[in-house]
């Protein structure tokens, strides 16, 4: 192939949009952005991602979120260029980001707003994938943090999808920011006449021998209450398992329990007396009803 043939071939009309000739040239030039990004994406993926003497002293989570946010900002960039490279004039795009801004505002204003949110959750980091949060009383594990929506998978194993927005403008609980440690606490009840120093040590036992509760900070045993029908103990503990609390909870309700009938203990239930005046001289027909 000479030069005139190389030339010719990229000098090729493919189509055109409006008055812009799209040539072969800016095609495969396009192409080309894509391809290359698409490859540069990948190697960054490998390098912040894997574990490095440097990338150490950043944690995954931080890491993945830088990851998210080069990526998404390289891609629009290379968008940009390949406009460019199609031979399209990008300036009215770049000076008229303001009207369209304006029109965002009216027409897609959920939409951009759940935009906007996705860049504050991966440049604030206040959300990483990996945290357990609780949001409208759904427990779960993040597992993707997009730019518009964000997944959670809850504790029943259901992956729901949730608008950014919802992030940055409501109420989210995030159990493992900063530290992952949670304290947490169980409530036992035993009869009137039990040994309070014996239910102590049987309550603290139960929990240090609990694989799942941290032996520090120390978990300890509260006397809450003098309840109607029992003595009301709290039994309160720390535990990375935030995410299946509820399984660690039901394991040492269980040992619990078990400690308790095992030293004759008994875990009573709720009882009313009642009392009604004047039975004595009712009519014998309405005590059969």
């Amino acid at each position: 192939m000479t030069w005139q043939d190389y030339n010719e071939f990229m000098s090729i009309e493919v189509g055109h949009i409006g008055s812009t000739k799209i040539l072969m040239e800016g095609v495969l030039g396009a192409f080309g952005v894509f391809l290359v990004t698409y490859i540069a994406v990948k190697i960054w993926r490998r390098t912040i991602l894997k574990p490095r003497i440097i990338m150490n002293k950043i944690d995954e989570k931080r890491r993945i979120s830088i990851f998210l946010i080069v990526k998404y900002i390289g891609w629009v960039i290379s968008i940009l260029i390949a406009i460019k490279v199609l031979g399209f004039n990008i300036t009215p795009l770049l000076f008229g980001s303001g009207a369209l801004l304006i029109g965002l505002g009216f027409g897609l204003q959920n939409i951009f707003r759940d935009f906007v949110s996705g860049m504050f959750l991966l440049f604030e980091g206040s959300l990483k994938i990996g945290d357990v949060i609780e949001v409208d009383g759904e427990v779960g594990r993040v597992k993707e943090i997009n730019l518009r929506s964000s997944e959670m998978v809850t504790v029943d194993d259901v992956t729901l999808v949730i608008p950014n927005s919802k992030f940055v403008a409501e109420r989210v609980v995030n159990w493992s920011m900063d530290n992952e440690l949670v304290r947490f606490e169980v409530n036992v009840g035993v009869a009137y006449g039990s040994d309070v120093d014996e239910v102590f040590h049987l309550l603290e036992e139960a929990m240090k021998e609990n694989k799942d509760i941290v032996a520090e900070p120390k978990s300890f045993v509260r006397f809450k209450n003098f309840g109607d029908s029992a003595l009301e103990f709290e039994m309160i503990f720390w535990s990375r398992k935030g995410f299946v609390i509820e399984n660690v909870k039901s394991d040492l309700r269980r040992a619990v329990y078990r400690k308790l009938t095992d030293k004759g203990m008994a875990i009573p239930f709720p009882q009313r007396d009642v009392n009604i005046k004047g039975w004595e001289n009712a009519n014998p027909f309405d005590k059969t009803t």
